[in-house]
């Protein structure tokens, strides 16, 4: 994929991003709490950078490496006790902060951590 300018990237957030990110975000987290909805859900949630700025996507499944990464065992236990209302509640933190010329850098660093808080999921980046 090539990389969007930043002029555009700059124009899609102002015009969407802003309004859709939590939307996306809350329809994940609605998808979460039933378990046939969980994939489609956690996918969701990898695509938030991607909805709020059109940033290229971290996150590549296809040919995922488990090396350093927790087993999935510990991930699911981690994302039914702590990630799934961690995760909710720092996205949508992180939301507030991208509404504000000064909390932007911070919301979109969050919201790209956000599969990592919500599942312990690790990346390089």
């Amino acid at each position: 994929m090539r990389q969007r300018s930043l002029i555009v990237r700059a124009l899609w957030f102002v015009f969407v991003g802003w309004w859709a990110t939590p939307a996306i975000v809350n329809i994940a987290w609605l998808l979460n709490a039933t378990v046939i909805g969980i994939p489609l859900g956690i996918s969701l949630i990898n695509l938030v950078p991607t909805v709020l700025s059109l940033k290229e996507p971290l996150y590549q499944f296809e040919d995922e490496s488990t090396e350093g990464q927790r087993s999935l065992f510990v991930r699911a236990v981690y994302f039914v006790c702590i990630g799934w209302w961690l995760g909710w509640l720092w996205a949508n933190v992180a939301v507030v902060f991208t509404l504000t010329i000064i909390g932007l850098p911070v919301g979109i660093w969050m919201l790209n951590r956000l599969p990592a808080v919500t599942s312990l999921y690790r990346f390089d980046g």
